[in-house]
Order: structure tokens, then C-alpha cells, then sequence
């Protein structure tokens, strides 16, 4: 892992956020019953916060996958990206919302066998995906599609992507700290 200089940016909040984002902020603590510290420092570009919170939305109604899979996705591609604030909220997520068996999120936070194959399937194409830039080989897309995958998902593995990069490069180039609330998983790749 490449070693960057950490840059600080004061979190916003809802009184000290622009219009959008403080809007944003002010609705995911309704949700959430907090604001988590990744979403307070993303509030200081509205573009970010907006599309991040829009797209992980999205993702979670329209990419295919249960709540279960997108977690996985998500883990997937949080261990791969090495985003140690990600691992620790998705796991929290996974635990008591997605209900993913323990076993599966610890294989993913360990890097060991998946105890299911399709999970397994998709945990691979999920990382694959990342450490390829989106250039899986023939072989990667025929593997995942074998288990009962369409090509429909691999767009939604790709929207995945896409939302995982905004907030893994945020939290990398920001040093977030893992919230209160996730601490309990926090992680650090090995």
C-alpha cells in the first residue's frame, strides 16, 4: 500500500454545511441516529456528499443483489481498497442490519475461504474488479456468471465500485476516524 501524506479538513455539520449537504447531514442522522464522521467530512463538497449518498441509495434498490450481497460487495472491495473505516462500519452493517453470517464477513475481513460459493463468487469478482481497474479476464466474468450471476449484475458490482472509491479515497486521504458506533469491528489489513 502506497504511504500518502494524511491532509486534514474539518468536518462539517448541519449548521456549518452548505445548504445541500446540510440537508444531507440532517437526514441521514434521522435515518442513522448520528452523523457518521465519513459523511461530515464529505459535506465539505456538496458534489461528493450528493452523489456518494445518491449513488449508495441506488445501489442498495436497483443493483440486483440482496442485502446480504451488497454487503459483501461492499466488504469485498473495502479489503481490496485497504479502508479500514469502511471495514469496521460495513461490518457493524453486515452484523445487525444485512444479517451476513459472521463466518462470511470474518472470511472476508481475514482474506480466508468463504464458507458459501456463491458469496465466495461474488466476494472474488468484487475484488477482482478493483485490483483489475474493471478488466476482468474472460475467465473472471464466466466464473462469476457460472453461479448464477447475469451480466446485469456485473453493472451492479461496477455501481458498487463506484461508490466504494468516493468513500474509501475520502476516508484514505482524510485519516476519518471509525465512528463510536462501528468500533466494535474495527480492522486493519494485514
Amino acid at each position: 500500500m502506497n504511504t500518502i501524506k494524511k491532509v486534514s479538513l474539518a468536518p462539517k455539520t448541519i449548521e456549518t454545511a452548505n445548504t445541500l449537504s446540510s440537508s444531507i447531514l440532517e437526514t441521514s442522522k434521522k435515518r442513522a441516529g448520528m452523523i457518521a464522521n465519513m459523511y461530515a467530512t464529505m459535506a465539505n463538497n456538496d458534489a461528493l456528499l450528493d452523489a456518494y449518498t445518491y449513488a449508495y441509495d441506488s445501489f442498495r434498490k436497483n443493483a440486483g443483489f440482496t442485502p446480504q450481497e451488497q454487503e459483501v460487495i461492499f466488504l469485498s472491495m473495502n479489503y481490496e481498497n485497504g479502508c479500514e473505516y469502511c471495514m469496521a462500519a460495513h461490518s457493524v452493517i453486515a452484523d445487525r442490519m444485512s444479517k451476513v453470517p459472521k463466518e462470511v464477513t470474518d472470511a472476508i475481513r481475514n482474506n480466508t475461504e468463504i464458507p458459501d460459493e456463491k458469496l465466495k463468487a461474488l466476494s472474488l469478482f468484487s475484488k477482482i474488479m478493483i485490483e483489475k481497474r474493471g478488466y476482468p479476464s474472460e475467465l473472471d466474468i464466466e466464473n462469476f456468471l457460472n453461479v448464477g450471476y447475469t451480466k446485469s449484475h456485473i453493472l451492479g458490482v461496477i455501481t458498487g465500485a463506484a461508490v466504494k472509491t468516493m468513500s474509501n479515497y475520502t476516508n484514505h486521504i482524510f485519516d476519518i476516524p471509525v465512528d463510536k458506533a462501528f468500533e466494535s469491528r474495527a480492522w486493519t489489513k494485514n
